[in-house]
């Protein structure tokens, strides 16, 4: 097996988009060789809304510890996101829910996952054969103006922000809402406070990610930056034209930062037929989520996310599901874009209502994605990039320059 490895891990092919055969045999190895790190699943607000634990069957969800293990998945971040709507004027209430669901998995099960803050504690529970299980915090709202509780989150183990979700910010523009009457948009794309939020998540060591964020805001934490940035879970946009995907410009913008783009897996964001259907039913869409809100009020219930979900999912099974090569277009044009050190795995599991491509269900699939990048003439080695190498390298460099930001008196 080890010689076997290292041969892979010495093999050099040109990357093509023309699929080879590939041994099952080798494509495993590779894969299973692999820290293989996804930045973005949304899971936490299964574990609070419908009391759900890993250890459960998966019951139309897309991670638990079997999946996982089946998946070779060794670290996930778990995203601590409060939906604006629902918990308005309760973000730090609901974000506090959500990061102690993810400790008390790791409390009840000590034997399957381990709490984990850096690089080093990655590697340490890959070492031991458990889930490393991480957290950023998905929405900028959840630090209510405070660079406090900024620094709070921190402390509780929370290792990225996304600066906005898809509702703008009196400091930072999102992409979801950019345009629409009534919203606040900052001309220079970060205020004075949204840049001190960026140079405070440096100093802390926390990774700035700038999925869901306006161009302009994109602009302005790259300019306002010391560190690397991340896009947690964001496509390319010259497949999908989709607001949340990055532009070339930027992927190109993102690899001269040192940064790394992860791929988010939702079928609206890579495919563009897929995402055209999906916003051909959208009135629909609103129309019956806004009467099951009023449903759930005049029954004097709160609506939570995953019944939202269960709705939309409804629609979204209408249009047929891509294919896999669809996300392995979007890895591929990245790397050729930004290089193949800048891209890697943001699957948004439990957060796109279900549609992903076909053939990815699960974290139990993810060896499908080695065996695709393989076809397509990528080496052991870059495999390995891919599947978590690029995003261990850039946690790294934001410790540094955190060291050194702290070391300045």
């Amino acid at each position: 097996m080890k010689i076997l490895l290292a041969s892979l891990l010495a093999a050099t092919l040109p990357l093509t988009a023309q699929n080879t055969p590939v041994n099952p045999k080798t494509a495993e190895a590779v894969h299973d060789s692999a820290i293989v790190i996804d930045t973005h699943a949304d899971t936490p607000q299964r574990l609070v809304d419908e009391n759900y634990d890993l250890a459960d069957q998966l019951n139309g969800g897309n991670l638990n510890f079997d999946s996982a293990k089946k998946g070779n998945l060794g670290a996930e971040f778990f995203s601590i996101w409060v939906e604006p709507d629902l918990y308005k004027g309760h973000d730090a209430r609901r974000t506090l829910e959500l990061i102690d669901a993810v400790y008390q998995q790791a409390a009840k099960h000590p034997d399957r996952m381990q709490m984990a803050y850096s690089p080093a504690d990655i590697e340490a529970a890959h070492r031991e054969h458990k889930l490393a299980a991480l957290m950023g915090i998905e929405g900028g709202h959840s630090i209510e103006n405070s660079l406090a509780l900024l620094r709070d989150y921190y402390r509780l183990g929370v290792r990225y922000m996304t600066l906005t979700w898809s509702n703008s910010l009196d400091w930072a523009n999102s992409s979801g809402d950019e345009g629409k009457p009534g919203v606040p948009h900052n001309p220079d794309g970060l205020t004075p406070f949204g840049t001190e939020v960026v140079l405070e998540m440096n100093r802390l060591g926390m990774m700035v990610d700038i999925s869901h964020v306006a161009d302009d805001t994109f602009w302005a934490a790259i300019k306002t930056t010391k560190a690397p940035v991340i896009a947690s879970h964001s496509s390319a946009r010259a497949i999908s034209n989709a607001p949340r995907n990055m532009t070339d410009d930027m992927l190109r913008a993102v690899a001269k930062n040192g940064g790394v783009v992860q791929v988010n897996y939702y079928s609206a964001f890579i495919s563009q037929a897929y995402r055209d259907a999906s916003i051909a039913q959208q009135p629909e869409v609103e129309k019956a989520t806004e009467e099951l809100k009023a449903r759930f009020k005049a029954e004097g219930k709160q609506v939570t996310y995953g019944d939202l979900e269960k709705l939309q999912r409804q629609y979204a099974d209408r249009i047929p599901r891509p294919p896999l090569s669809a996300l392995i277009d979007h890895i591929d044009h990245i790397a050729k874009v930004a290089g193949v050190d800048h891209v890697g795995l943001g699957s948004d599991f439990d957060g796109v209502s279900g549609q992903l491509p076909e053939g990815i269900d699960s974290a139990a699939d993810l060896p499908k994605i080695t065996a695709a990048l393989l076809a397509r003439g990528y080496s052991a080695e870059n495999c390995h990039k891919i599947l978590g190498g690029n995003l261990l390298r850039v946690f790294g460099e934001v410790e540094r320059v955190s060291r050194e930001m702290q070391a300045v008196k």
